[in-house]
């Protein structure tokens, strides 16, 4: 064979390299804007469903940002962003739950019924005011309970094996919803008493604590979420089995039991049914 023939033979046999990496390329930019439309037109199927899912990756990322000033810019805008971006969500879901407004006194009992109604009248209390951290911690850890379903949804639509490591944080917070929401729980009912402090610190007015109130009593009262409720009753066990010892002193028992009849009785009557 001559040399010429040789290194026809060889430009022929590398020729092939450069033509399946332009195949594999287009292949895999072509299963990308496959992944892409199926992802945009299942957004598209529910435009409010989507809507959600945007409003609260806000309220996430906000949170962060709020929380993690490497992020830049005002702190205090990111804090009002969480409770704004939190106040369009429940007005969405509200929408949902309870459409066809009317100006009655039947259409507003069911409407704050909803929980949404009630997030909704939280962010209100508290997007005006000087920061409270506690505050957003509820807003934050709910936005991840419900957006962690819906990106599932998109996940899925991208593959069935796409993006693991997202997909284990998604299997994460979905197994340990009931610690988050029990969690949640014990943040609404504690910022209650930490109003002394941030009232005397400055940091909140003398209205807030009697509308967070207000609020309170709703929570206690939902019909979609006992958590309040029962973290209620679980707190005054803890408290009752406490004074019941005889090591604990007697004028703090006193106090105990007086506050746990305070409780009782401010707590809506509608619960109790």
């Amino acid at each position: 064979m001559s040399s010429s023939e040789q290194v026809n033979d060889n430009a022929s046999a590398g020729g092939d390299g450069p033509h399946v990496g332009n195949d594999d390329r287009t292949r895999s930019q072509s299963a990308g804007s496959s992944a892409m439309s199926r992802v945009i037109n299942h957004m598209s199927g529910n435009k409010i469903e989507a809507l959600l899912w945007l409003t609260r990756i806000i309220t996430v990322l906000s949170t962060f940002a709020f929380f993690l000033p490497v992020f830049g810019g005002n702190p205090y805008s990111y804090y009002q962003k969480v409770l704004l971006s939190n106040a369009v969500t429940s007005a969405l879901r509200l929408h949902q739950r309870v459409p066809n407004f009317q100006f009655s006194r039947e259409y507003l009992g069911r409407l704050f019924l909803e929980d949404s109604a009630h997030y909704l009248f939280y962010s209100l209390i508290f997007v005006t005011g000087p920061p409270v951290s506690m505050a957003l911690l509820p807003v934050f850890l709910y936005a991840v309970l419900h957006a962690q379903r819906y990106t599932k949804q998109l996940l899925d639509q991208v593959g069935p094996t796409s993006v693991a490591l997202v997909r284990r944080l998604l299997l994460t917070v979905e197994q340990r919803q009931v610690s988050i929401l029990r969690f949640i729980a014990c943040n609404e009912i504690f910022l209650m008493p930490s109003f002394v402090f941030l009232i005397l610190t400055g940091q909140s007015n003398i209205l807030t604590p009697f509308l967070y109130y207000r609020f309170l009593s709703l929570r206690y009262a939902s019909q979609r979420n006992p958590y309040c409720k029962q973290l209620f009753y679980e707190i005054r066990c803890a408290v009752e089995t406490l004074c019941s010892r005889p090591q604990c002193p007697q004028f703090l028992s006193g106090i105990c039991y007086k506050a746990i009849g305070l409780i009782s009785r401010l707590a809506p009557t509608a619960a109790a049914n």
